[in-house]
Parts: structure tokens; sequence; C-alpha cells
């Protein structure tokens, strides 16, 4: 296996790390502020002007929609080290070079899956960042690690559906600039297990849709947000079907399966500043007559977090070579083991440096606390550790099977 960037992906790391220092790093206190100001203004998912100053920058550096290998001309596992720089600022650094989610993976949906008229009217102004977009599965009322569990109804009436459901905790859905919908619900509760759903476009403005409230996460609550949506007899044209009916189960799969790459690469992002952030602490604090960096628990805590950010990333840039080489169904139990993996070595290193910075560490003085959180919420979204689990188990007894 051979991880080495490629010479395009490398001039890419080289200018991405020049944004991230000039431009990123800089703008998150400028981000927070706005943030600020606009939820005293009773608008808290308003857009902070600083974002569309950091994309028309990317843009002009050329750092754009570096996720989807058609357009960047990059393999996984170029992109998986792009991604894990971006994760470093993990609310700014995505959106700026237009590789946030979810409108990445329902890129990838319209690229793959998408009618010529979808792809122009949905698939051109995301990859423009001209709008955002939310990805509607997971539901209040069932346990929607299993997907086949969904009870949104999708039914077909003339040359229109009908939706009828409920979602929550769905990415996205409170930005301002969020305009369409991909929803994922049952066009034929009959049908086998996993050709009873599909998935259709729905733009938000759609008569029956209601935003209902926006979720937190262990008390935060992003720019973006995490909404609970009601569909309530909302029509869309057939034409909005993506794919074929029967088709949402495995267009799910093939969304997801590179974006867990992205998603574990921006998390052992957060894992190398936390490292940095916790070296930094160690070295500068003193207690005990002398820096915590000569506290052998100290140096443990530093050493252990160092193995582990090397030993996640291996495995995901293993899984990314291999769905280069074999597609996302040939990495399957390497998809499913990263996704169990580096969400806990991502968050016993935060864990860690938590506790080096003491009561700075959960505070908002430091992104320590918030990025806990999020990775922490990573061990559910995008299915909880134990589904992922059971699948490495299942392929590796696969092996002994009479």
């Amino acid at each position: 296996m051979d991880f080495e960037l490629s010479p395009k992906a490398q001039e890419y790391s080289g200018k991405l790390q020049e944004f991230m220092a000039e431009h990123v790093y800089p703008a998150e206190a400028v981000y927070a502020a706005q943030r600020a100001e606009l939820t005293a203004a009773g608008n808290p998912n308003g857009t902070p002007a600083v974002i569309e100053e950091l994309k028309a920058e990317a843009r002009r550096r050329g750092l754009w929609n570096l996720f989807l290998p058609d357009v960047s001309g990059l393999s996984n596992v170029d992109y998986a080290t792009l991604a894990e720089i971006t994760g470093r600022s993990v609310h700014l650094a995505p959106e700026a070079v237009n590789c946030s989610a979810p409108d990445t993976g329902n890129m990838e949906v319209l690229h793959m899956f998408g009618t010529p008229e979808q792809k122009e009217r949905w698939l051109k102004p995301l990859l423009e960042g001209q709008i955002r977009s939310a990805f509607a599965m997971t539901e209040p009322d069932v346990a929607s690690s299993d997907a086949t569990n969904i009870t949104t109804s999708i039914v077909r009436d003339g040359d229109e559906y009908v939706i009828n459901g409920r979602k929550w905790f769905i990415s996205g859905a409170m930005d301002e600039r969020c305009k369409i919908f991909i929803v994922m619900g049952k066009t034929d509760p009959d049908a086998p297990a996993h050709r009873q759903q599909s998935q259709v476009l729905v733009p938000r403005d759609t008569p029956g849709v209601t935003v209902v409230r926006d979720m937190t996460l262990f008390g935060y609550r992003d720019q973006p947000g995490h909404a609970e949506v009601r569909f309530e007899d909302v029509r869309v044209p057939v034409t909005n079907l993506i794919g074929e009916e029967g088709g949402g189960f495995a267009i799910a799969q093939a969304r997801l399966g590179p974006g867990r790459i992205h998603h574990c690469m921006r998390a052992l992002g957060s894992a190398e500043r936390a490292l940095e952030l916790m070296c930094r602490r160690a070295v500068s604090r003193v207690a005990f007559g002398g820096p915590l960096a000569r506290q052998g628990v100290v140096q443990q805590q530093i050493a252990e977090a160092r193995m582990a950010i090397e030993q996640a990333r291996l495995l995901t840039l293993k899984t990314a070579w291999m769905i280069d080489r074999h597609g996302a169904k040939g990495a399957r139990t390497e998809i499913a083991a990263i996704k169990a993996v580096v969400p806990r070595t991502v968050a016993r290193i935060l864990d860690d440096a938590i506790q080096v910075h003491g009561a700075a560490g959960v505070s908002d003085d430091t992104p320590l606390a918030e990025m806990y959180a999020w990775t922490r919420a990573m061990r559910i979204f995008d299915g909880p550790d134990e589904v992922h689990v059971r699948t490495v188990a299942r392929q590796e007894l696969k092996k002994y099977a009479s």
C-alpha cells in the first residue's frame, strides 16, 4: 500500500495549510463574535459574514470541491489527508472550501444518481457554494441505526409523490441557505427489506414541510443546525425521485462510504490540534514546582495520544486506499472499523487534553469542550458504534462459516 500524496495533492496540501494559517485560524474569533451578534439579534442560524469571505478567498486560491474525484482529480487517499487539515477548524475550514457535510454526501448522490435536470437545478448551485442542503433519514420514533426501520411514507399519486413523516437531527436544515432536502422514505412497504426505500428531492419551501426546532448536541448548537422536520402531505413531482424506486437503501450506502472517511480524517485533524494544545499547555503550565510536562502521567497522555493518532490514521488511509482500488463494497469491513475506532480514539485524546487544561478545558476559552461534544456525537451519527462493530464481526466470521 502506498499512501504518498500525488503531486497535485501535495500542492493542494501546501496551499491549504497556508490558507488555514493566514485566514482560517485568525477568522475563528471573528466567526464566534459574529455568531454571538446574530444570536443576540434573534437569528442564531444566520450566516456569519466571515464565512462568505473565507469561501471567496478559498476559490481565489483554487481550494474548492476537493472532495469530488471527478472534479478535483484527487484519489480518496489524497483527499483524506486534505480533510484532516480542515478538521483542525471543523466549523470553518470544510465549508470554506465547499467540502462540508451534509452537502458533500448530497453532491455525491446527485453526481452519481441524479438526472441531468436534477444536476442542473440542485447540483450546480451546490458545487458553486450558492446554496446548502440536508439529508433527511433519521427518525425519532424508530431505531434509525437500522435504516430499514424508517416509517416516512412516499406514496405515488399520479405524477406526484406524497410524503408523510417525521425526521430529526437533520444536519444543516436550520441554515437559511438550505434550499433542498434529500428525503429517504418507504415507497413499497411490502418489498424485500432493502428494496422498500427510495430517496426524493424536496425543496425546503414545499407546502407541508415544517422545520419544527433546532436540536442541540450536548448543549451545543452549531450554525447550520440539526433540525426536527415534519412532512405532512408534501407533494413533489415524480421526476424528483433519485435513481429508481426501491434504490434508496443502496444509494444511502454509496453516500456513506466515502463520507465516513471524510468524517474520520476531519476528526483526526481535531485530535492533532488537541494534542498540540495539550503539549503547549504542558510546557507552559507550572504545578508542584515544575511544568506539567515533567509529570509522568502527562507524558504518558501525550505519548498515548501520538501513538493512537498514528494508528487510527493508518487504518483510515488503508480504507481510503481500498476504496480507490476496490470501491466501497470492497472496503466494507475497513469502513465499519474506522467509524468505530476513530471517534473512540479522538474522544479519548480530547478527554486527556481537557484534563491537562483543567478548568479551562471544560470552558469555551479553548475549542476542546466543543470538539469533545462533536466527537462523542460521532459515535452515534452515521450509524452507532455497535452497528459497525457487528459488521466487522460478521465479515470476520464469514471466514469460518461451514
